[in-house]
């Protein structure tokens, strides 16, 4: 992580902050089977990062054309499940898709992808993601067979006052082993 001129007074919360660090890298999450999936915590155990954050913002951005992310419910699985049934409702297989070669699951994902978008930008407060009580972080699969998933992920910021680091003002981009 990189910082320059770090000054605070009092907490990260309605406080003016200078001095800004960015830290980015790649990771891999699991396989998941068609459907949609709370990832919040395999992100946050790939970013340990974060917690060296006073204030900012993680953008989340998924290096695919055939899965989205998406911030939603985080308790109910049912929500998840639901979600899934309507957008194969809405994005049904069987249309006369004219992109067809990567079978009958690859055009409507690449549909429901675009309806729901490739990445996500949340706040960071004290070192954690601002997320509301019910919220998560959500890989929605749309393929039946597809294998693990490449995020991207850059935190953007005031470092916390403990944090000084002599690094570049940009850090390259690292990956976590497949």
């Amino acid at each position: 992580m990189a910082s320059s001129n770090h000054r605070a007074a009092g907490s990260s919360t309605g406080v003016l902050q200078i001095g800004s660090a960015w830290f980015q890298r790649k990771i891999n999450l699991r396989p998941q089977h068609r459907g949609v999936h709370l990832v919040t915590e395999e992100i946050l155990r790939q970013m340990p990062e974060l917690a060296q954050f006073s204030v900012g913002l993680c953008h989340v951005q998924i290096l695919h054309t055939s899965a989205s992310l998406a911030l939603n419910e985080s308790w109910d699985p049912d929500v998840r499940d639901d979600m899934e049934m309507m957008l194969n409702k809405i994005v049904p297989e069987g249309l006369p898709y004219r992109h067809s070669c990567e079978g009958p699951d690859d055009m409507p994902a690449h549909v429901k992808a675009c309806f729901l978008g490739s990445s996500l930008t949340i706040p960071i407060t004290d070192g954690k993601l601002s997320l509301g009580t019910w919220q998560g972080v959500w890989l929605c699969e749309h393929r039946d067979h597809a294998g693990s998933r490449k995020l991207v992920i850059t935190l953007s910021g005031c470092p916390r006052e403990s944090v000084r680091s002599p690094l570049s003002p940009v850090s390259p981009i690292t990956s976590t082993p497949s």
